[in-house]
């Protein structure tokens, strides 16, 4: 005979990705998401699952609480990080490209603008938005009345919006564009480099304080440009194609180790934004694909 235990088990492995695509989302950081999803088995070891009409429904909520929490905490964390903080990046299996809004959703620029919106706007916003969850779900998992979190959904996708990445492309224009980059930068080809990046591209690189990165964001193709062929023979040989929080993206190895992840973000054929990530902290989601489920 199964035991409420095997119950509580089977539910939670059923949507454990689910679970953690959702932390992740409202955390950027794939410690932190697991941290939270840890939490969640502990509460909902403890649940009832008498009353308990809908088990989907209900994790998501603990996983929502939980990540609120953390998130809070994490923004004070982040006031002292040294240098630019960027999201921690996830190796992804090809088919997540395939899911265009789950993607979109997870890619280096649109979880950077996520981190503008206070706590409870960046949940409401991934619940309704990313998960399409229902008003009156997302309401008892943040602790709101429905007619508020339908202002705080308005207000959320209205900054979402005017800050998001511009129009998306297609998977085969991503790689194209990605390889193009990787030959001109192994090659040090500064016309070609020209060429390929946008005339307002942002570098930004994150270091963590414990490996080098460029100190602030740099703008403008030509700057970006000069500072890539200036370490031609740095990345000369060790750069590699990776599928990086659902987009085409390179990483690179110096000794046989993962040194940095490069996430690159395209638009119009033309690269928009490239986020170099060498905090080794936060490397630890390039392990092994991530478990990632609308």
């Amino acid at each position: 005979m199964r035991s409420e235990q095997d119950d509580h088990t089977g539910a939670f492995v059923a949507h454990r990705n689910l679970l953690f695509t959702v932390a992740y989302e409202m955390l950027g950081s794939a410690a932190d998401a697991e941290d939270v999803l840890q939490e969640t088995w502990l509460r909902w070891s403890g649940v009832d699952l008498g009353p308990v009409r809908d088990r989907r429904a209900y994790l998501v909520r603990i996983t929502t609480r939980q990540a609120l929490t953390r998130l809070r905490t994490l923004g004070r964390r982040r006031e002292s990080y040294v240098g630019s903080w960027l999201p921690e990046p996830l190796l992804t299996a090809p088919d997540v490209a395939e899911d265009v809004e789950l993607a979109d959703s997870l890619s280096m620029a649109m979880l950077l603008v996520l981190e503008t919106l206070a706590p409870t706007e960046r949940a409401v916003f991934v619940l309704r938005e990313v998960f399409d969850v229902g008003y009156d779900e997302i309401a008892e998992a943040v602790g709101k009345s429905r007619a508020a979190v339908r202002q705080i959904a308005h207000r959320a996708r209205a900054h979402v919006a005017a800050r998001r990445p511009r129009e998306t492309v297609s998977a085969a224009q991503r790689r194209d564009a990605v390889e193009a980059f990787r030959r001109a930068t192994e090659s040090g080809d500064l016309q070609g480099l020209l060429d390929l990046l946008a005339p307002d591209v942002v570098l930004i690189g994150d270091g963590g304080g414990i490996r080098r990165a460029v100190p602030r964001p740099v703008v403008g193709a030509g700057k970006v440009a000069r500072l890539l062929v200036a370490r031609r023979d740095l990345l000369a040989g060790a750069l590699h194609p990776a599928e990086v929080n659902g987009r085409p993206a390179l990483t690179m190895r110096l000794d046989g180790s993962l040194d940095t992840v490069l996430a690159i973000e395209v638009a119009d054929g033309r690269i928009t934004g490239l986020y170099a990530v060498r905090n080794p902290r936060k490397l630890s989601g390039m392990d092994r694909e991530a478990g990632l489920r609308r």
